[in-house]
This record gives C-alpha cells, sequence and structure tokens, in this order.
C-alpha cells in the first residue's frame, strides 16, 4: 500500500505545540538538524512545556506527590515532559533526584510505598526512563537496571505481580520497561550485548502476541488496548506499541500486520481521534476526547512511514 502524506496534515501538525511541532519536523519533514533542535528548545519556554513546568513546587516536586495523585504527580507529570520531548534541563532532574531518593528500595526497584514489601516493576521502568531520558547521571541506575535484568520472567516480559507468583507477562509492565530500555541504552555506552538481549526477548513476547491478541486464542487480550489515547499514563495501546516499534527501527515482523491494519483503518479524513482519556485530575487538557489528535495523528503517521519502508 502506498504511503503519502497529506500537505494540509502536515501544516496542521505544524501549527500545533512545539512539542508536536518538532517532532513532525523530525519524523515526517525533510528539514536540517538545526531547525529541529530550534523548535525543540522551545518547549521549556512555550506552550505545554513551559506550562507543566511552571506547577513545580519549591521542593521539586509536582503537585506535593511522588506517584499520587493521578495525573499531576512528580512521575506522570515528568513522564508527560519526556512524551513531549523536553530537553534535559535541571528541573526536571531535581524531580528525577527526589524519585531516586525516595523511591529506591532495598530490592534495586522503585517502591514508593513503603507498607509494600517489593518494588512496583511498572512504576519501576516508568522512573527508570524518566531518569534515563533526563540523563541523570546517578550510580544508583545500576541497580535499577540490575532489578530489570532479575525481574524478567522466562516469556521475555515483565509483570508486578511476577513477586506474588505470576507466571505471564503483562503488555503494560513490558511496554514501559521497554521504553526504559531504550533510554538507558541512548544514556549509557555499557551493558549492550546485555540491554539488546533483554529487548530481543521482551519484543518477542509482544510478537507472539501480535501486540493485543491471546497467544492461545487469537482473540483480543482487552479492548482497550485497540482505542487510542494520549498521554498513554501506565496504560498499554498498539499505537504506543507500535510507535516504540518505529523509534528502534525494529525489523520487518509479519506479527505487526494485524496492529497496522488497525491504526490504518481508523484514519478519517487524513487525520486519528483521540478516542478517549484515563480517568483522572490532570493539569490541563491538550486535546479533546473525540475530537482529531495532532499526537495521535504524528503518532500514526510516522508509524506508517516506518512500515512503508518494508
Amino acid at each position: 500500500m502506498d504511503f503519502a502524506i497529506n500537505q494540509e496534515v502536515i501544516n496542521w501538525l505544524l501549527e500545533g505545540d512545539p512539542s508536536i511541532k518538532w517532532q513532525t519536523l523530525r519524523n515526517l519533514c525533510s528539514v536540517p538538524e538545526s531547525e529541529i533542535e530550534k523548535e525543540r528548545s522551545k518547549i521549556e519556554s512555550e506552550g505545554w512545556g513551559k506550562r507543566l513546568l511552571s506547577f513545580q513546587d519549591p521542593s521539586g516536586t509536582w503537585n506535593n506527590g511522588l506517584y499520587t495523585p493521578k495525573w499531576t504527580s512528580t512521575t506522570y507529570t515528568l513522564l508527560l515532559l519526556r512524551r513531549l520531548g523536553i530537553k534535559p534541563n535541571e528541573k526536571c532532574r531535581k524531580g528525577c533526584q527526589l524519585l531516586l531518593d525516595n523511591g529506591l528500595y532495598k530490592d534495586g526497584g522503585i517502591n514508593l510505598w513503603k507498607t509494600k514489601k517489593v518494588s512496583e516493576t511498572c512504576v519501576t521502568g516508568m522512573v527508570f526512563g524518566i531518569l534515563s531520558y533526563f540523563q541523570f547521571d546517578d550510580e544508583r541506575l545500576e541497580k535499577i537496571f540490575q532489578y530489570l535484568v532479575e525481574n524478567q520472567m522466562s516469556d521475555g516480559g515483565w509483570n508486578c505481580q511476577y513477586p506474588y507468583g505470576a507466571t505471564h507477562a503483562s503488555f503494560h509492565t513490558t511496554l514501559l520497561v521497554l521504553e526504559a530500555l531504550y533510554e538507558y541504552s541512548k544514556f549509557t555506552t555499557l551493558k549492550k550485548d546485555q540491554i539488546e538481549k533483554m529487548q530481543q526477548d521482551a519484543h518477542e513476547f509482544l510478537l507472539k502476541h501480535r501486540l493485543f491478541r491471546s497467544h492461545r486464542t487469537g482473540k483480543v487480550v482487552d479492548s482497550k488496548m485497540l482505542r487510542l489515547s494520549f498521554p498513554p499514563r501506565w496504560r498499554y495501546n498498539i499505537l504506543t506499541s507500535l510507535d516504540y516499534f518505529q523509534a528502534v527501527n525494529h525489523p520487518y515482523d509479519e506479527r505487526l500486520t494485524d496492529a497496522i491494519e488497525i491504526i490504518r483503518k481508523k484514519e478519517k479524513n487524513s487525520k486519528w481521534t483521540l478516542q478517549e482519556k484515563h480517568q483522572g485530575k490532570t493539569w490541563f487538557e491538550m486535546e479533546r476526547a473525540g475530537t482529531p489528535s495532532r499526537w495521535n495523528t504524528l503518532r500514526a503517521l510516522r508509524v506508517l512511514k516506518w512500515w512503508e519502508k518494508f
């Protein structure tokens, strides 16, 4: 199927927030790197990025919370800033410091609820990805990495319930950890072979399920996985998963075709809708559910552009 991008849609994307514009320039346009970075630098001083930074408490947290309240705590605000593509800066690193100082647990993972006796693997993945993205240079990241090594399951993925006896990985947790490993691999030159092996095994877990199907029955595991939300928070959906696969430039695999075709069918007038939001208080509304979404359109287009190469 031939892939072509409607120039009117590109113009529409370029009219959006700097976080949308710089990623559009990077992924969908042929422009000099200097122009891309110039636009990216505006995230800190304009639009959504500036607004999110303005809500930081003097102590360095957001909403005086590390993981709660959702979605305005330190973890979820930094996670969103990462998805915006803001450049690493001291304000964000101040938040990183608090997450690491208060979250690192004796088992090597992140435990923000000291009443629990084990760390949360999904939260560990989110925080590890945040620390790596914001280039928080601290030797304790090695402990978190080792925690993820030790908690990778035999099927290749990860699951918060693994310490409690789970034998099958979670789509949600696995993608969060994969995104974190991707950021960590860009931050460090160490353990390259080990990281790649972990990624390959986790990719195989998702591919075995065709990104959203039961490997036993072939049925859709959860219909919410097919609904296009942004930001995804901790929840898994096929567009976020495909966007990860394009980011790492994964080679062609036939098992991705089901998810690709679903994304194609969701196109309406060369755009993709924001199908739903996850319940919870937010700092502000970026896009309204049920309307054309720049975030989903940008991500769908760069996924399809990547897929067209095959």
